[in-house]
């Protein structure tokens, strides 16, 4: 593993990773000879294989990040920053190493916790936490908990140190929790905090704003129990706090337990109930249709009616995992009797549901076995045909409804955006050509099919629908426009091989307004006179048009 300087610095960490990319492309064998070592989407392959992947500057950044011991280029880069602060800005360093171990859902912020960069920084700097116990309860010391608790017992359950946080909250939210050589250190300050008496049911107080533009801010309450099994989801974690006690209906844990059923599976053990949770819906987005099976065998009713934005709107299990085209989710509701009559508030039945959202075999195979009516309007027929991609029914309809369209109902027509939603990109182009409204909102987060394929990385889709009139002035929910979109999507990657580049690409030959780059750093660009944060490819793309004065750098 190589080693950082004392003062790394991040523009000198990029243009390492430029350099390789330039030797990548120009077919140097030793640029294949570390891509191979470090990457794993190279390892074990040859160099004429590793040339055939076609790796891009964000690859080459890995590739340096996994170098100097860091699994991605965005905890080097957070490392780094953080670092820096130390140096330059004492006063914020500690603030700055909070949010890399708790991310901004507690300290304040967005970004989600970095733990390697964490602890990578008190490698290099063991002194930073000096002797606050609030501290040593991130970190796992369970010495200085014993000496704050042996100072004054009163401590064990009292909020403080710089986030406010009780101690048993401060621990097991700790994303440290994450990584091998502090986990087992957290887990013995969590036993060794209810030991000594810290409520099993402590919790810290945060706000939340939920999507919409005129949403206020709504106040949740985060228990010590959502930290072990909601947050870090560690079963032995939380284990230990059931067992001690903890309410595992606390309104988050099961939650968002889901991603690993070995938590969801000791919550439901005892005692949490599913009804009413909102967790049912939300394993419906999972992949994998473990989490449902296990909810559903543990007392979840599979019609149990939505009770939040936005699955409120769709009313049932089975019409949510419809939306989510989720073939096995729908078997798994219909095994345990989701009823197959479900329809929508606003009349949409199953079968027809199923048929709008492209999955004509579900229709048919599921529903209509199980008893679904099977009957169709002309609107949804031509939503369908649109859906499934079939051109010449689509436009067959047309010819005799040629108000469609225009004639469909909003829900229908936000159909748009939801299939850009899904990566549905054919049945995308097909309803853009037959006179959809391109700018429609919807989806989860209430945006146009543009915010939707930027959001993805789909570059190809964004260029079709700006070049059909779709604009990056289009807004989505979180009171942004498609530069928002890119500007999160871009930096966050949601979406495995996204192409974001291609999207800002396509936006800039679509009229988005030259950036412009102020000072040596490019860590961000003003676009459209606002301060804008991408990905490191993305910012140097747009501030090499800003260079060339709106020429495309790569022309």
């Amino acid at each position: 593993m190589k080693r950082l300087p004392a003062r790394p610095d991040l523009e000198q960490l990029k243009k390492q990773a430029k350099d390789l990319l330039a030797l990548y492309q120009a077919g140097d064998s030793a640029s294949f000879e570390r891509f191979r070592d470090a990457l794993p989407v190279a390892a074990g392959k040859s160099d004429g294989a590793i040339a055939a992947l076609g790796l891009r500057l964000g690859d080459a950044q890995s590739c340096v990040a996994r170098e100097y011991g860091l699994s991605s280029w965005t905890d080097l880069k957070s490392f780094v920053l953080a670092a820096g602060a130390l140096a330059s800005d004492p006063a914020k360093a500690l603030q700055n190493w909070l949010r890399l171990v708790y991310g901004g859902e507690l300290a304040g912020g967005v970004d989600g916790p970095r733990p390697a960069a964490a602890a990578r920084l008190l490698v290099e700097r063991p002194d930073l936490l000096d002797e606050d116990p609030y501290l040593a309860c991130a970190i796992g010391d369970e010495a200085s908990l014993r000496r704050a608790a042996d100072r004054d017992k009163g401590w064990i359950n009292r909020p403080g140190g710089p986030l406010g946080l009780p101690p048993l909250v401060a621990t097991t939210h700790s994303s440290l929790a994450r990584l091998p050589d502090y986990r087992q250190r957290l887990i013995a300050c969590a036993s060794f905090l209810l030991s000594a008496g810290a409520n099993p049911n402590a919790s810290v107080a945060r706000s939340w704003r939920p999507p919409g533009e005129d949403a206020a801010p709504q106040s949740v309450e985060l228990s010590a129990l959502y930290g072990a099994a909601g947050h870090n989801r560690d079963p032995e974690m939380t284990r230990l706090l059931l067992d001690a006690g903890a309410d595992p209906n606390d309104g988050e844990s099961l939650y968002h337990s889901l991603e690993n059923p070995a938590c969801t599976r000791l919550l439901l053990e005892a005692g949490a109930r599913v009804t009413g949770s909102n967790a049912l819906y939300r394993a419906l987005d999972l992949e994998s249709p473990e989490a449902v099976t296990l909810l559903l065998a543990k007392g979840g009713d599979p019609n149990e009616p939505a009770s939040g934005p936005p699955a409120i709107e769709w009313g049932a299990p089975l019409l949510w995992a419809i939306r989510r085209r989720a073939k096995p989710h729908v078997e798994a509701l219909l095994a345990a009797g989701a009823a197959p009559t479900a329809q929508t508030p606003a009349g949409q039945s199953a079968f027809a549901l199923a048929q709008q959202y492209g999955l004509p075999d579900v229709a048919e195979a599921l529903l209509r076995a199980a008893g679904a009516d099977a009957g169709l309007s002309e609107e949804q027929q031509f939503v369908a045909a649109c859906a499934q991609g079939d051109e010449a029914a689509a436009r067959g309809l047309r010819s005799q409804r040629p108000d469609l369209p225009g004639g469909l109902t909003q829900a229908q027509q936000r159909m748009l955006p939801e299939l850009a939603a899904a990566g549905c990109g054919e049945a995308v182009r097909l309803m853009v050509e037959l006179g959809w409204p391109i700018a429609i909102r919807g989806g989860d987060w209430d945006a146009s099919a543009l915010n939707h394929a930027v959001f993805r990385g789909d570059a190809a889709l964004a260029r079709f629908l700006l070049a059909h009139g779709a604009s990056y002035k289009e807004r989505h929910g979180y009171g942004d426009n498609v530069c928002g979109a890119l500007s999160w999507a871009s930096s966050n990657e949601p979406i495995e091989g996204g192409d974001w580049l291609g999207c800002a690409q396509a936006l800039v030959d679509s009229g988005l307004p030259v950036a412009r780059a102020e000072g040596e750093s490019r860590d961000g660009v003003i676009v459209d006179g606002r301060r804008m944060w991408f990905s490191d490819e993305v910012t140097e793309f747009l501030a090499g048009v800003a260079e060339t004065g709106g020429a495309r750098a790569d022309a």
